[in-house]
């Protein structure tokens, strides 16, 4: 009972409750600013954790994670523009081709290690990148408006702020449980196990890249998921959110929070981004604040700030 009572699991249940009453704050607060914050920071969350499953607790540094998030935004938008609204067509499409192209991706850069593995999924994120701004039918570089959020014939609106917020959390929410059962079943121990040493885990039978290839390919579909939902909330999708810079800062998010915890990335995405728009709003020179700030926190607090919180826990 007194490890369940820790502050790191008192922490996580605090901002789980926050997450969920936070529609009834909105609402009688009149402040539906925060509401829109939130669901963004909850769906760049859901980006980070599915990188997190990768590079966390298999040991694969992806640089052009970000590339996931516009191919799920695409799919919802190329198909909003073609006529196609249904979210039981779109969300599927946008799965599907977020797998398809990780599983590209993942069997070219599984034949590397270290920084060139590094290299290539940022090779191939930027020309994900530059197909989406030749894509003149679609806005090219100027982006592709949605004018109608994905529909799911009445059994839940999008439209409406708090419903989607509660979508984009049962999302994070579910998306977290399903890293947890892989992280926690025989295929996840392999994972970690060849993160460890890949040596003996091919030495005792175990064909370390077909379990990473799985790895990756989830990590990629999920990331997906979080393109569909930020393409929804935004209405509106275009190349940029797929940028080298956008990889970076799931990555950032990923080791604030604490790399290889479950519940890390969630709180590396909201101290991160709550940062960047408090910061925004003192000075146009945030970053300048940011870059320091976010050092002194990765130098100093070993395992993110999951890491710290476990060491205040222990004493």
């Amino acid at each position: 009972m007194k490890s369940l009572l820790n502050l790191r699991n008192i922490v996580v249940a605090l901002v789980i409750a926050g997450l969920l009453l936070l529609p009834v704050y909105s609402a009688l607060s009149g402040k539906v600013f925060i509401l829109t914050m939130f669901t963004r920071i909850i769906i760049l969350a859901l980006a980070a954790a599915s990188l997190n499953l990768i590079m966390g607790y298999g040991g694969m540094m992806s640089f052009g994670h970000a590339a996931y998030l516009g191919i799920g935004g695409y799919a919802v938008g190329i198909l909003a523009f073609e006529g196609v609204g249904s979210g039981f067509i779109q969300w599927p499409v946008a799965l599907i081709a977020s797998a398809l192209f990780a599983l590209v991706i993942g069997a070219l850069s599984l034949r590397t290690r270290g920084v060139y593995f590094i290299m290539i999924t940022l090779a191939f994120a930027q020309m994900a990148y530059y197909i989406a701004t030749s894509l003149a039918r679609y806005g090219a570089d100027d982006g592709l408006t949605i004018y109608k959020r994905s529909d799911f014939g009445g059994i839940v609106d999008l439209s409406s702020r708090t419903q989607f917020y509660y979508v984009c959390l049962a999302c994070l929410l579910g998306g977290l449980y399903l890293i947890w059962r892989i992280v926690n079943s025989r295929f996840g121990l392999v994972v970690q196990g060849v993160r460890s040493n890949e040596q003996r885990m091919q030495a005792i039978g175990f064909h370390s890249n077909r379990y990473r290839l799985v790895c990756f390919v989830i990590s990629g579909t999920i990331c997906g998921l979080a393109g569909a939902l930020l393409a929804n909330n935004t209405d509106f999708v275009s190349p940029a959110v797929m940028y080298w810079t956008r990889s970076g800062e799931l990555m950032v998010m990923v080791v604030l929070g604490g790399m290889g915890s479950l519940f890390g990335p969630v709180i590396g995405a909201i101290v991160f981004l709550l940062l960047e728009e408090l910061l925004s709003q003192i000075t146009e020179y945030w970053a300048m604040i940011m870059g320091p700030l976010l050092l002194l926190i990765v130098l100093f607090a070993r395992g993110g700030i999951m890491g710290l919180l476990g060491r205040f826990s222990r004493g």
